[in-house]
């Protein structure tokens, strides 16, 4: 598996890890192109928190794919890349948890909470090298946030109510 981008899988005399610095920034980038919506109208989780989950889960992909490359080959041992990356999905699963209130019979944060979980795997998805992948989930996030938001029912303050 390649695991350079363009130009820095030729630049040989550069340290390896290099070529994982533009996935990285992609990712952020991404992350925080979908946290602007959740910021600017002054929900829970914006701008940062979105960088930091597409971040955090770009960079233990690209941990999990080759970060012990070098430790199997010494010792022969099997790795499998997949462990890392789903305890990324339970580690955003708390994360969520803390998003989401509820507040008599009103669920808050809930959207917020899944716009998270998604952006972990924008940013797993960007650790992997399937960027236009990431990148029409990004698009796709900004019009459900931002768009579709317009034709929900604005009743009961913008919450709807939920029997528990």
């Amino acid at each position: 598996m390649d695991f350079g981008i363009g130009i820095f899988a030729m630049l040989d005399f550069l340290d390896p890890e290099w070529i994982f610095v533009p996935r990285l920034l992609l990712a952020a980038l991404l992350g925080a192109v979908v946290g602007f919506e959740r910021e600017y109208f002054g929900k829970a989780a914006g701008l940062r928190t979105f960088s930091l989950v597409s971040l955090g889960a770009c960079l233990f992909t690209v941990l999990s794919l080759a970060g012990f490359q070098e430790i199997a080959a010494q010792t022969g041992a099997v790795i499998d890349p997949s462990r890392i990356a789903a305890q990324v999905v339970v580690g955003i699963g708390f994360l969520g948890a803390g998003l989401i209130i509820f507040r008599g019979f009103r669920v808050e944060g809930l959207t917020t909470a899944a716009g998270l979980w998604v952006s972990s795997a924008i940013g797993m998805s960007v650790g992997v090298g399937m960027y236009l992948l990431a990148a029409v989930t990004s698009i796709l996030m900004v019009i459900i946030f931002f768009f579709l938001k317009r034709i929900e029912p604005e009743e009961h303050d913008g919450h709807r109510d939920h029997a528990l």
